[in-house]
């Protein structure tokens, strides 16, 4: 279900003027998730419809580039999400998903029908073990290999995108993710934001200093071939 919503972003989308629309939903419990509240308690969030949402967009149709799909995992609603996809399509709107990878075979068929434009996946941490913490919860890392694997393969447009959590990203970490989503398209390493996190412990956190962070992307740039940095630099 939606429950949130920015009628216009100039950030969710590189280049692009957007609306963006938040699900309520999600199979991960991120500690530093941002949106914990809408997940946790989306009662407190009043459920928006279809009709609300095109009488929203329907104004913008001349100079709004697009629709973003967020949470949340917007793929947990495997059924809804393919109704809202068409109905952002069928007004000729482009459409962005953000993900976290969990739901393969449902990024294949949105893809395979051409239902989106452009992905944003989340690689949280190395896939193996340390994945739990990052994610909050146990995590298949098969169907997180099979999302970066069908990216990688699709013709449409993607990044992944790295939150450079201190703890969980360091140095030896971007190495390893690199060389399991090596000869990417594009991706992001995005600073730590510690206000608002879930648990208490990341909030106490500081977001990574400018020194430490071109460490990082100097990395990064040898596995991807596009590579920058999102958020403040300091």
């Amino acid at each position: 279900m939606i429950r949130s919503m920015i009628e216009t972003s100039l950030v969710d989308w590189d280049g692009k003027l957007t609306t963006v629309l938040f699900f309520d939903k999600c199979n991960f419990m991120c500690p530093f998730c941002q949106n914990w509240e809408l997940l946790l308690h989306p009662e407190r969030f009043p459920p928006i419809d279809w009709s609300q949402i095109k009488k929203t967009l329907l104004p913008k149709k001349s100079w709004i580039d697009g629709v973003v799909l967020t949470g949340g995992e917007p793929l947990v609603y495997e059924t809804e999400i393919f109704d809202i996809c068409r109905k952002i399509t069928n007004l000729e709107f482009l459409v962005k998903i953000d993900t976290n990878g969990a739901y393969p075979g449902t990024l294949q068929e949105l893809i395979g029908k051409d239902l989106v434009d452009y992905v944003a996946m989340d690689i949280k941490a190395p896939l193996d073990d340390r994945y739990d913490q990052a994610a909050g919860t146990k995590v298949d890392l098969q169907a997180i290999k099979r999302s970066v694997q069908i990216l990688k393969d699709a013709k449409i447009d993607y990044e992944f995108r790295t939150t450079c959590v201190p703890g969980i990203i360091n140095e030896q970490t971007i190495a390893e993710i690199g060389e399991q989503i090596k000869e990417a398209k594009r991706w992001f390493l995005q600073q730590y934001v510690p206000v608002n996190a879930y648990k208490k412990e990341y909030r106490d956190l500081h977001a990574i200093p400018s020194p430490i962070t071109n460490k990082l992307l100097r990395i990064a740039e040898k596995f991807a071939a596009e590579v920058k940095w999102r958020g403040k630099e300091i």
